[in-house]
């Protein structure tokens, strides 16, 4: 009997076409003609689609996300898994909502999207898509991002190229899954076993994402402080540089319980608030460690960890535990 796999449209590229007398790329008529896409397919797996969405990635809100893993639990009994067709934008983004949203997961939700519509002779589309197919067979156990051979933790993930064979890369964290003649699986993955789902998909969407830079205004800090965020991350320096004009700022913040999420603006860093005194005042102010989180996992780890708990000492810790590998503690 063919795996049972189900296939989420949320948008993007795989679900347009050029239309060949136009030269616009066009949503298509139906999303069934993606069957059409990949006949050779259907003889390995029984695939059923499932329109979430129909959005550009760069449209994406929290609520899709919401609706997204609340679609995943409904049918998640009747499926060995799933995967997810989306823009390339922010799927780092939904991947790390789903990662958070769905725990307990015992089977694979792959992500997937492309550059170019299907249609297109030189596109992505068909590429991505049957190797997504096929990694949601595989024995993984979690929330991956799929575009090309590497099948990549999705809260790891970010997408670094617009190039259809680059676009996506996991800085700090390897592959947990190759294809090649055959497929490579890594043991560092998360395996299929018996385990009880939970879903919680509540997201806090009062929270900002915040680049340090020279000379950044004390006035746009300072509107920053007033706004009504609840929580705060802040991309700094090298392992949680921050210059000292930002100390009383920070204080501010901390005073008045509104959490800042410490991450790194260097790609394969690490924040270490322990190596430099300097450092280790933040830490004694409340800043929080984001240790190896991408920006994109920090933000949306906080933006649910906030429904979770409003106790600042919890919710510390859980920001700093690792709960679904996206963190090495």
């Amino acid at each position: 009997m063919r795996p049972k796999i189900a296939l989420l449209y949320v948008g993007g590229s795989i679900g347009m076409i050029m239309n060949q007398k136009t030269g616009r790329i066009e949503p298509m008529e139906s999303l069934g003609e993606i069957h059409r896409f990949l006949p050779e397919l259907q003889k390995e797996v029984a695939l059923e689609f499932f329109p979430v969405a129909n959005i550009g990635s760069s449209d994406i809100t929290p609520e899709v996300w919401i609706e997204l893993a609340r679609t995943i639990e409904k049918i998640y009994n009747q499926y060995e898994g799933f995967v997810v067709v989306h823009g390339t934008n922010t799927m780092a983004y939904t991947a790390c909502a789903l990662s958070f949203a769905l725990q307990g997961l015992s089977k694979p939700i792959v992500f997937t999207g492309a550059l170019l519509p299907i249609n297109d002779l030189a596109s992505d589309a068909r590429r991505n898509l049957v190797y997504a197919i096929r990694a949601a067979q595989l024995d993984i156990a979690e929330v991956c991002i799929t575009l090309g051979p590497r099948v990549l933790r999705g809260c790891r993930a970010k997408k670094v190229h617009e190039s259809v064979y680059k676009t996506f890369k996991s800085t700090r964290f390897p592959p947990l899954a190759t294809f090649a003649s055959d497929f490579e699986l890594q043991p560092w993955r998360i395996v299929r076993r018996k385990r009880t789902l939970k879903c919680s998909p509540t997201f806090d969407k009062n929270v900002t994402l915040l680049t340090l830079h020279p000379g950044i205004s004390e006035n746009f800090l300072e509107a920053t402080l007033n706004a009504g965020f609840h929580g705060v991350v802040m991309r700094s320096y090298g392992p949680g540089m921050i210059p000292k004009y930002l100390f009383p700022w920070v204080k501010k913040l901390t005073e008045k319980k509104i959490p800042i999420v410490m991450t790194s603006q260097v790609l394969n860093s690490m924040v270490d608030l322990h190596k430099y005194k300097k450092q280790l005042l933040l830490e004694q102010m409340g800043i929080i460690s984001g240790k190896d989180l991408t920006y994109e996992c920090a933000t949306v780890k906080l933006m649910w960890a906030l429904t979770q708990t409003k106790n600042p000492d919890k919710l510390q810790k859980m920001m700093e535990k690792n709960l679904v590998g996206e963190l090495d503690e």
